[in-house]
């Protein structure tokens, strides 16, 4: 594969920024098997965002070439209080994740799984972990703590938080990563860590930050909080897809009855691009997976329409042409085709998903 096509698998469809083009571009002439990762908090179910935004982006790495690791963040889960801060809670949610990815086509034998329990036994880490945090000042670690889906503002928070973004910088280091990839709400973590390398003359990490998919609710429904001095930044993790806002998300494994209904409820302003989730399902997960998009209409309404490309999509809804419960009724079907080996795999293998549908998703 040359270098070209390389370049255009790792930065297609999703990825909003790489920091830097030009040092990806040296890495991929220069190393054979560079390692890249993506780390994840067992925090509940599977969502579309995780599992078809990252998910896809982890595909198109390992076909670029990647050593691939996939990171289960179990430490720092508890650290941010998730399923409870109960750590067999976090521990069945890492083996209920190897399965989505599992079910979602990713070639398991061409990844790595490594839990943070794993890096934390080893003094060397947590050498790192002081390490970065003396060189980083206390108000730069607090400016990181939206990475945690905290506001800027959060006070009333437990010590243990502040050692979060240091422990994420150290994972880098620990796991010696060429790329590190994440949501644009992780940028801030991975900023600091290639700050911290160039005054620590460490390997300076790459990294690969893709779009946050938006969650199904109407923008009425934020609070507005300030996540990020970056104003469109901050909106977009305030309005991603989200695990314990009920409504929110659609996860992998949903029935068809589950899709309709949700997509059904969702927010879907007619002639509307903003904060319309409907469009950004369309845009971030049916075009890049499927390719095209059967839009079902009866013939007093204009009959079907098949669409090749978001950018055709997008002008004939901009221009009333595409009724939003068409548009819905399209989009719905398009997942629930989507979706189909997923179901099948968790049909077969019920054990995990069913023990994590007793635990209680918090945050």
């Amino acid at each position: 594969m040359s270098l070209t096509e390389k370049l255009y698998l790792i930065n297609r469809n999703v990825v909003e920024e790489i920091v830097t083009l030009d040092e990806l571009k040296n890495l991929i002439e220069s190393k054979s098997k560079p390692r890249a990762y993506w780390g994840f908090e067992c925090s509940g179910m599977m969502h579309l965002g995780m599992g078809l935004i990252c998910g896809g982006k982890i595909k198109d790495m390992i076909k670029a070439g990647f050593e691939f690791i996939i990171f289960l963040a179990d430490w720092h889960s508890w650290i941010n209080n998730k399923l409870g801060g109960i750590m067999e809670n976090i521990r069945l949610c890492g083996e209920y994740f190897k399965q989505c990815f599992e079910s979602l086509g990713i070639p398991i034998n061409k990844v790595k799984f490594i839990w943070a329990s794993e890096l934390v036994k080893n003094v060397e880490y947590w050498e790192k972990v002081i390490k970065i945090a003396k060189q980083a000042s206390l108000n730069r670690v607090w400016r990181a703590l939206p990475i945690m889906g905290r506001e800027m503002g959060s006070m009333n928070i437990d010590a243990a938080t502040i050692f979060y973004p240091c422990m994420q910088a150290a994972d880098i280091f620990q796991m010696d990563i060429d790329v590190a990839c994440a949501g644009m709400d992780q940028r801030k973590a991975h900023m600091l860590a290639r700050d911290v390398a160039e005054k620590l003359k460490w390997k300076k990490p790459i990294c690969l930050h893709t779009h946050l998919l938006m969650g199904l609710k109407a923008p009425s429904s934020f609070k507005k909080a300030k996540f990020d001095e970056n104003i469109e930044i901050s909106a977009q993790i305030e309005s991603k897809m989200s695990k314990s806002i009920p409504g929110s998300s659609i996860f992998i494994h949903d029935s068809p009855e589950e899709i309709r209904e949700k997509i059904q409820s969702a927010y879907c302003k007619p002639k509307e691009l903003k904060f319309n989730p409907i469009m950004e399902l369309a845009k971030y997960i049916i075009f890049p997976e499927l390719k095209e998009l059967q839009i079902e209409r009866p013939l007093k309404y204009g009959g079907p329409v098949n669409f090749r490309s978001y950018e055709e999509l997008e002008k004939e809804y901009l221009s009333g042409k595409i009724h939003p419960q068409d548009l819905k009724n399209s989009i719905a079907e398009s997942l629930i085709k989507l979706l189909e080996g997923v179901r099948k795999y968790f049909d077969k293998k019920p054990e995990l998903l069913e023990e994590m549908k007793k635990i209680d998703i918090t945050r």
